[in-house]
């Protein structure tokens, strides 16, 4: 009898993690609420217990004060006290209520700070001028910090600060807005215009150490560059080609084309573009360019003196781009190809310097690029150009030449071949040795120049072309 009454006080006292096949939430840390719950309990229990003692006492003879049920109920309650004491040394359990809410917006602010990446350009270079010494230079280009940032579900926008040694530019900063209208997006700011394809790239991000030579020359050395606002539609497809229809309307700042707009009359570019895939591999762009704007002040010769003269004329330019590409989908990252050609041409009215009245300056040039992937990291590539200026027995004046939109002898032109290997170390970094070899009629000696050009880049948009 002193066993079974042993057996029944420790079944009641036992702690519910010791019972086999307990759920997960029978099985968590007993509370003091629980603790003095089952105390109860116990105390319940235990009454029971003794009438149930008293019972078999009864039955079984043996007096009430015997010995063995004096053993049995001081043991049970020695195991009373010891889950007295266990129930008094847990801490009381906070409420759901009492619980402290941790709330702090510190760590999301990041969230809205705008993505930044740094992008560094160096160059080595060795130049031979035909008749000349030769002319080793090394040249940091440019150190261009980029921000970037999504405003808000349809608006997004970036800068370009451009560092060169001596030197701080802005490079862009434009603000888009998606989905203005069904297909119509919106960019408002400082951007590189959407002249063909290159035109619209930084340098760090162009396939060569340069732009295409007639793109400089028509343009300057920075290419098209202006203020204003640029719409872009999406046009309905034709056939199987996807079509895109860009308007953009700038403040006419160019200084190779448009030097002379005092009165600041607006340029207007506008620009069709057709792609479409050939096959799964395979796809096809071409685009029209055309790009009006207005001069208005001349500098002119009259006697021995340059005189300012105000007459508004208009300058326009035409251009064409194709691009064929192939890229296996199996293999995109180790194979692929591309060639590419453009071709400008600019009309540019203007009052002769020499003061022979009004006249206008033709000039025209192409490039065609062709480059292939060989694996995953190495890329080469073949680079020809050709610029012809119009020919001015005035072009050459003192103080007032228009070189290199026009020359004084006939036949003046220039080829450039640019032959060129790059190396991509890491998606980080990327090195470029190109040799280029020029060959000027009437506009200069010849010259080669062998490149050796490391592009490095942090952040999230590394190497970006804009």
């Amino acid at each position: 009898m002193r066993h079974h009454i042993l057996l029944l006080a420790c079944m009641l006292v036992a702690s519910p993690s010791t019972v086999v096949g307990l759920t997960r939430a029978e099985c968590a840390e007993p509370t003091a609420s629980d603790w003095q719950q089952e105390l109860a309990a116990m105390s319940s229990r235990l009454a029971e217990l003794e009438a149930e003692v008293a019972a078999l006492r009864a039955r079984l003879g043996e007096p009430e004060g015997g010995v063995a049920a004096a053993a049995a109920e001081g043991e049970l309650e020695e195991l009373v006290a010891a889950a007295e004491r266990e129930a008094a040394a847990q801490p009381p359990a906070a409420s759901e209520e009492e619980m402290p809410a941790f709330t702090s917006g510190a760590l999301g602010l990041q969230a809205v700070n705008p993505e930044i990446s740094v992008t560094g350009d160096f160059i080595a270079s060795q130049a031979s001028r035909e008749g000349g010494e030769d002319v080793f230079d090394f040249t940091f280009r440019t150190l261009e910090v980029s921000f970037d940032s999504y405003l808000d579900p349809y608006s997004r926008m970036k800068a370009m600060v451009e560092f060169a040694p001596g030197e701080t530019e802005l490079g862009e900063a434009y603000f888009t807005r998606y989905g203005w209208r069904p297909n119509l997006n919106v960019t408002l700011g400082k951007f590189r215009q959407q002249l063909g394809v290159v035109n619209r790239w930084h340098k760090h991000g162009l396939d060569q150490f340069d732009f295409p030579l007639p793109l400089r020359q028509i343009f300057g050395p920075g290419g098209l560059n202006q203020t204003g606002v640029s719409l872009e539609w999406q046009l309905p497809p034709w056939g199987e080609s996807a079509q895109e229809l860009t308007l953009q309307v700038t403040d006419g700042e160019n200084g190779r084309l448009l030097g002379g707009n005092a009165d600041n009359t607006p340029a207007v570019l506008a620009r069709y573009k057709n792609y479409r895939d050939l096959d799964k591999d395979t796809y096809l762009e071409f685009g029209f360019t055309g790009l009006r704007g207005r001069n208005d002040t001349w500098e002119v010769l009259v006697g021995d003196d340059a005189v300012s003269q105000r007459d508004g004329l208009w300058t326009d330019v035409l251009a064409a781009d194709v691009t064929l590409c192939w890229e296996p989908t199996e293999q995109m990252r180790y194979r692929n190809w591309f060639w590419r050609t453009e071709a400008y041409w600019l009309n540019k009215r203007l009052l002769a310097p020499d003061g022979s009245g009004e006249d206008s300056v033709r000039a025209w040039g192409l490039y065609t690029n062709y480059q292939r992937k060989l694996d995953r990291t190495r890329e080469a590539g073949l680079r020809v150009d050709y610029y012809r200026p119009d020919v001015k027995g005035y072009a050459d004046l003192p103080g007032l030449s228009l070189a290199p939109l026009a020359a004084s002898k006939s036949g003046a032109r220039q080829w450039l071949i640019a032959p060129y290997f790059t190396w991509w170390q890491s998606p980080w970094v990327r090195w470029r040795l190109e040799w280029d070899h020029q060959i000027n009629k009437h506009m200069g000696p010849d010259e080669d120049t062998v490149y050796l050009q490391c592009t490095y880049s942090a952040g999230p948009h590394k190497h970006e072309r804009y």
